[in-house]
């Protein structure tokens, strides 16, 4: 027998002799999505089996945002593009439309029933997309998240399956806390005007009634009129608290405190709320838990309520 054949025989033999090697790790999902609130529910329920990046941080305005040349290359090399659509990515959403006829990209809210979504005054033809504010409503996208990034990573689905029963336990607890507080304010103080419209989903789930500067985008004006009108609102009803947002200036909240003091009646800056973004990364603020926590603790307290400084977890950085 030639040499170089006994030398591969010799080979195969010593090759079946050995225990088989184990399969190289699938590479964890490169996920890319446009905001933190979704960044964060997709980091829970995918846990290790994936990466997730988040285009949009602490502070930004997602109506405004356009896409820079490093988020264009992050998108192309992602294995999933999770995005909120309703039109909230105005700036970003041509690009991403295009984008999804070369690989998978989801506009998640877009999966909730129509029935379940509230209209936009600014764009008769869209809805509100800040479907984030009712804590039950994000929660009912769990499942969504889940089956998408089964069938993504189908070896990953019972480590989806059981991250997405344990994250979905913890918004239930999360909107109970939520509902709770809220009712505890006094009826003619439940108001909660803001810099722009971004709470409408939150009053319809907690009943609180909710006054915005702006309209559903940021980029819509405050007029003087509409100004106006809410001071008299601040007056008549002995509101003594309005709140800014995280990802709006503050200019139009303070021309409101200016119009009621003119009237002789003194109202106050209740605190910051998280709005379009979440807070700062790291922080239990930067979670989705803690942001919607912050704001319902936050608007408690301040509107007369009763909510423990901490909020549900006792994580709160700061009381109010």
């Amino acid at each position: 027998m030639p040499v170089a054949r006994r030398t591969v025989l010799a080979a195969a033999a010593l090759a079946a002799a050995l225990p088989l090697a184990a399969p190289a790790a699938a590479e964890p999902l490169a996920i890319v999505t446009t905001t933190s609130q979704i960044a964060d529910m997709a980091r829970n329920v995918a846990g290790e089996r994936a990466t997730v990046t988040a285009l949009m941080g602490e502070g930004v305005d997602p109506h405004l945002y356009r896409q820079t040349r490093a988020d264009v290359a992050k998108l192309r090399n992602a294995d999933l593009v999770l995005f909120n659509g309703l039109y909230l990515e105005a700036g970003l959403e041509d690009f991403l439309l295009e984008l999804g006829r070369q690989q998978p990209v989801i506009a998640l809210a877009e999966r909730l029933p129509a029935d379940r979504l509230l209209s936009d005054e600014d764009y008769p033809d869209k809805h509100d997309p800040h479907v984030w504010m009712d804590v039950s409503l994000w929660a009912s996208l769990v499942d969504e998240l889940e089956a998408i990034l089964s069938e993504a990573d189908p070896e990953g689905a019972d480590l989806f399956a059981a991250n997405a029963a344990a994250y979905s336990n913890e918004l239930e607890t999360l909107d109970a806390y939520v509902r709770d507080s809220i009712a505890s304010i006094p009826d003619n103080a439940r108001v909660l005007v803001t810099a722009h419209d971004a709470f409408q989903y939150f009053g319809r789930a907690y009943d609180i009634e909710v006054m915005g500067i702006q309209g559903l985008s940021t980029e819509s004006e405050a007029g003087l009129a509409r100004i106006g009108e809410l001071v008299d609102l601040l007056v008549e009803r002995e509101v003594s608290a309005v709140f800014v947002e995280s990802s709006v200036a503050d200019r139009n909240i303070r021309a409101l405190i200016e119009g009621a003091a003119a009237k002789g009646h003194a109202v106050g800056i209740g605190g910051e709320l998280f709005s379009d973004a979440m807070g700062a990364p790291d922080t239990y603020e930067g979670t989705y838990v803690g942001m919607l926590d912050h704001n319902a603790t936050v608007m408690t307290r301040a509107l007369g309520g009763d909510a423990p400084e901490t909020g549900l977890n006792g994580r709160l950085a700061t009381g109010s």
